[in-house]
């Protein structure tokens, strides 16, 4: 029988990572960095979307037109990637792409196309290319491979596929929405695939936030399992996601409007 993480904060996750979240500026996470390396450096924290976390000065930034992304040079996948879904990008002429693509404008050693090779485990699209059909370099970017990590096939084909078709109806039906997700990596030692060891992710969460009418959030966590639940199944709360990511997520927002938003959670008002 195929098992999969239910909604409820699984209490594994927050014992494994309460020793550090709690206390952020004495325990650094395991895919921290100490090196810069930030694109497109004049773009300044004060002209960042409402769609990206807060991070350090010492992150990997990539700002594509597809998406931001913070990249962990460690563990070679990305920490989060956010981006702003409207309406006019959820359909267009932008054919898939066929092959994935190494992303040459971060440093050795990092994820290659060998690394996937028999791995077990597929390439799991964080920004969707399915978000990205209206234009080729939106496209062309969702196959670099800092915006991948390894996924259970399953999952990555099944419950999160409908995840990102069901946030595609959301920035339909409201017109934009802005999203983050992004792999979850408990304190213990992590499988790795490939010559260059790309950390395989126990998990994976995304967040989704619409400013449309009444502004609402919600949060999604699913464990790198095979699995075949309904979706509304794998639903928490902002706050919730971030005690278990550390991220801190729509910060720009008006502290009354994000301690609302982020404390509860309604998958029906969506």
């Amino acid at each position: 029988m195929l098992t999969c993480q239910s909604g409820q904060i699984d209490k594994l996750i927050l014992e494994s990572l309460s020793s550090w979240c709690g206390d952020k500026t004495e325990n650094t996470p395991q895919n921290s960095t100490n090196e810069i390396f930030s694109f497109h450096s004049n773009i300044t924290k004060e002209v960042d979307g409402i769609e990206v976390p807060s991070y350090a000065k010492t992150d990997i930034i990539l700002r594509r037109q597809a998406y931001t992304a913070n990249y962990d040079k460690q563990n070679k996948i990305p920490k989060w990637v956010s981006w702003h879904l409207t309406r006019e990008h959820t359909f267009g002429p932008q054919r898939r792409l066929s092959n994935f693509i190494v992303d040459e404008q971060v440093p050795a050693p990092r994820a290659e196309i060998v690394d996937y090779k028999d791995s077990g485990y597929d390439r799991g699209h964080m920004c969707p290319a399915g978000d990205n059909k209206w234009g080729f370099e939106p496209m062309r970017e969702s196959f670099l491979l800092t915006n991948i990590c390894p996924q259970n096939s399953n999952l990555n084909c099944g419950d999160w596929n409908e995840l990102e078709i069901l946030c595609r109806d959301w920035a339909n039906k409201y017109g934009d929405i802005y999203i983050v997700c992004g792999p979850i990596l408990y304190k213990r030692e992590h499988k790795t695939i490939g010559p260059n060891k790309v950390t395989v992710p126990e998990a994976f969460f995304k967040v989704v936030l619409c400013m449309n009418g009444t502004p609402k959030a919600i949060g999604f966590i699913y464990k790198n399992n095979p699995c075949n639940n309904k979706t509304d199944s794998y639903v928490n709360t902002i706050d919730q996601v971030e005690r278990i990511t550390g991220i801190d997520f729509f910060s720009s927002l008006p502290d009354e409007i994000e301690n609302e938003v982020e404390s509860k959670c309604n998958f029906g008002d969506w």
